[in-house]
């Protein structure tokens, strides 16, 4: 077993070192931060250790040596933690986790989806922090990822509020991009789950996001709509981020407002290096399932509770399942059950 740190010692640890976790540990470490890689991969882990971490970005390849290591030869404490796993593989990582948590410790959740409460059933909401990050990048090789780019990142306290920890956590990773320290995570959240249902959707045709957004109009709207009306009878405000102003496309927007932000929002897009979605990818290249259920699920039994239809969501979520099991192929008439 590999020896612990000392309590005084002050290391990152990233759970999940593939494509978001991957990047911003690399950053973490150039950025001359402590950071160590926990990854269930042995293939990726043995790659780091050999050769070192590679990042690929649109402005050329960012290299790093830092440790890696499988669960079973990790450190046996652990101080703060980005967790950076598939949302379907949150509740086993926190198992592993919590036991190994020391008090001064925390989990961040660098993930897409609404993970939190999951990871604050285990250890607490005292000790969970709440982020958001807008990242697109894939896991290409062992020890290799590609990077589209800065995007926004945005943390918090889960239990309310901000704290010299988020602001530490925040200064960290500002080797990536200029992250927010914020009282508003959930709005970040809930901004890119109508966002992120529009890039699910793009994966029902064998297209670049931009390409199948701006062909699909109506039914990318009618998503996002769905989701509005679910946060806003919680009562939260939803924040802007990158390209996308979830204001833009609401039923109060005049038609030439939301046309002029879909036509913003694809050509930004079509700028990114990853032209098409990880749960494409997901589907195509990698043959697993995607995080679509994990990040759709809570939203829809939110919905349910609260009594608020989302026909489309649902139809969206059975979709993509159905492609995973190859009951359907990819095609225009896949977007025709949205709408």
């Amino acid at each position: 077993m590999t020896t612990t740190p000392s309590p005084e010692e002050f290391i990152y640890t990233v759970v999940g070192g593939g494509a978001i976790g991957g990047t911003l540990a690399a950053h973490l470490s150039v950025g001359g931060h402590a950071v160590q890689i926990v990854d269930t991969d042995t293939a990726h882990v043995a790659v780091i250790n050999q050769h070192g971490l590679k990042i690929h970005g649109p402005e050329g390849t960012l290299e790093t040596r830092l440790p890696a290591f499988v669960p079973d030869d990790a450190p046996d404490e652990l101080g703060p933690v980005l967790l950076a796993v598939k949302s379907q593989a949150t509740e086993a990582a926190m198992g592993w986790i919590s036991p190994r948590l020391r008090t001064d410790g925390y989990v961040a959740s660098m993930q897409n989806g609404l993970n939190e409460s999951t990871i604050a059933d285990r250890i607490g909401r005292g000790r969970t922090v709440i982020a958001f990050v807008d990242l697109f990048a894939d896991l290409v090789a062992p020890g290799v990822v590609k990077d589209g780019g800065i995007g926004t990142i945005a943390v918090g306290e889960y239990s309310g509020g901000t704290s010299d920890r988020v602001q530490a956590l925040a200064d960290a990773l500002s080797h990536w991009g200029t992250p927010i320290v914020s009282d508003n995570v959930s709005g970040f959240l809930w901004s890119k789950l109508a966002f992120g249902a529009m890039l699910t959707a793009s994966s029902f045709i064998d297209k670049d996001m931009s390409t199948v957004i701006s062909e699909n109009r109506t039914a990318m709207l009618e998503l996002a709509r769905e989701v509005f009306a679910i946060s806003d009878a919680l009562g939260l405000r939803l924040e802007s981020f990158d390209a996308f102003s979830p204001d833009d496309y609401r039923n109060a927007a005049l038609a030439g407002q939301v046309d002029d932000a879909f036509d913003a929002l694809c050509e930004w897009l079509a700028g990114q290096t990853k032209t098409r979605s990880g749960i494409w990818r997901d589907i195509n290249v990698r043959k697993r399932p995607t995080e679509v259920p994990a990040h759709y699920e809570p939203v829809l039994r939110i919905a349910e509770e609260l009594g608020i239809a989302t026909p489309r969501i649902q139809t969206m979520v059975d979709v993509i399942s159905e492609l995973e099991r190859e009951d359907v192929v990819m095609g225009d008439h896949l977007m025709d059950r949205i709408v």
